[in-house]
């Protein structure tokens, strides 16, 4: 049974089953295949239990620090969540309201949802993402920027926890400086209101974090 919104079921939960199927273009990775990853506890029971809760497939476009981690598997830990977008659009309310801070699986997990604001994406992006975790949930399907993709929505907030994780990407993805730049100036670059601070930018974290250019 659906509520108003139409994306959570207002009766009783049931168990995780059913297939997603990819829809998205593969971006280049050598990590290990999707659906060989176990994912690490206590991710694994938080979506397990939200996949039960939805009640229509919804889909999350994923950035931040969880994609780092769980999908290049950056051996971080991280408790959020960071998506840039949700489809469709008038789900977001509900994911929030399940698996956003302060919601019952929130409090349960130490874990949450939570959608970013602001964020620099080449525009593009679309056509490059991934499926996270195939297969393995019905209704939350999570999808993660291919690594360039990833790196450039980094670069108007350039912490060092950022620029740590251009480093990681560029070295155990043997990532490609040129193409990098290519995207940035193709499908970021002409939507940037301080084009010099962002070109400055990129430029130390090519020279800095890339092992051959």
């Amino acid at each position: 049974m659906l509520n108003e919104i139409g994306c959570r079921k207002a009766g009783p939960t049931r168990p995780a089953i059913g297939i997603c199927y990819q829809i998205c273009a593969l971006s280049i990775s050598n990590m290990p295949s999707d659906q060989k990853f176990v994912i690490p506890s206590p991710w694994a029971e938080f979506l397990r239990e939200l996949d039960a809760l939805l009640s229509t497939q919804v889909e999350v476009h994923c950035i931040g620090g969880f994609v780092v981690s769980l999908h290049y598997r950056l051996p971080r830990p991280t408790g959020d969540v960071d998506y840039y977008s949700v489809l469709p659009a008038h789900c977001a309310r509900d994911l929030q309201t399940l698996a956003g801070a302060g919601s019952p699986l929130a409090k349960k997990y130490k874990l949450h949802f939570q959608q970013v604001a602001v964020t620099n994406l080449p525009e593009n992006y679309k056509d490059r993402l991934k499926e996270m975790f195939p297969g393995r949930f019905k209704e939350p399907r999570l999808f993660a920027p291919d690594p360039y993709d990833l790196i450039l929505s980094k670069l108007e907030r350039n912490s060092p926890k950022d620029r740590d994780d251009v480093e990681y990407m560029a070295k155990t993805l043997s990532l490609d400086a040129a193409l990098l730049r290519e995207r940035y100036e193709k499908e970021l670059r002409p939507y940037l209101s301080n084009e010099a601070r962002h070109d400055l930018t990129l430029s130390l974290w090519i020279d800095s974090c890339f092992p051959s250019r």
